[in-house]
């Protein structure tokens, strides 16, 4: 995004020109619909919260002062509309007991991981991060699939470096609760053999 200046084309929009807007969806389109799909599970849902977050900033977009990239400013757009789609569809999220797993379970499960195809990984991450709470699934997507830091991520969802920070070691908790129930028991123990 180097030779792309994003400024000159927020500021034609701000000015009423539609042309300019579009130059800017395609820019981020597919940024935004990679964060849909993550967050609401299917293309065609992940299209609508693309397609609601471009309407919301296009709206919006006089409010936009560059405090912060706009990228992140889009980001927190595409998150709060995913957010609001997926609580509009809400199917019921189970509760975790935090204290069920040990730190080295966590470990044998997450190298354990690293046995599995990367594609059946995929897969079987998608399926566990939709078991989670959506705050859950929202810090843990953006840390490991987007590759935002804490910082980032804190702005996105309205929330100080700590609390993100906290809720990121919660997450990953919880997740590591999920994978030991849906990893077949002698993967794990194949690898907790190897590893000692």
């Amino acid at each position: 995004m180097t030779n792309f200046n994003e400024e000159k084309y927020i500021h034609q929009i701000k000015n009423g020109d539609s042309k300019a807007f579009e130059v800017l969806v395609n820019q981020y389109k597919n940024m935004v619909f990679s964060i849909a799909l993550k967050m609401v599970a299917n293309k065609e849902n992940a299209e609508e919260v693309a397609q609601d977050s471009f309407i919301k900033v296009f709206k919006s977009i006089k409010n936009f002062k560059g405090d912060s990239k706009f990228s992140t400013w889009l980001y927190r757009i595409t998150y709060n509309t995913s957010l609001d789609y997926i609580k509009k569809n809400k199917k019921h999220k189970q509760n975790y007991n935090l204290d069920e797993i040990t730190l080295n379970q966590i470990i044998e499960t997450e190298n354990a991981l690293e046995q599995l195809e990367k594609e059946e990984f995929k897969q079987l991450i998608k399926k566990c991060l939709y078991q989670l709470k959506e705050e859950d699934q929202v810090i843990l997507t953006l840390y490991y699939f987007e590759d935002l830091s804490l910082q980032e991520i804190a702005v996105i969802i309205n929330k100080n470096y700590n609390q993100v920070r906290t809720n990121l070691h919660r997450s990953r908790k919880k997740l590591a609760i999920i994978l030991n129930h849906n990893l077949a028991p002698e993967i794990i123990e194949s690898y907790g053999k190897q590893t000692r």
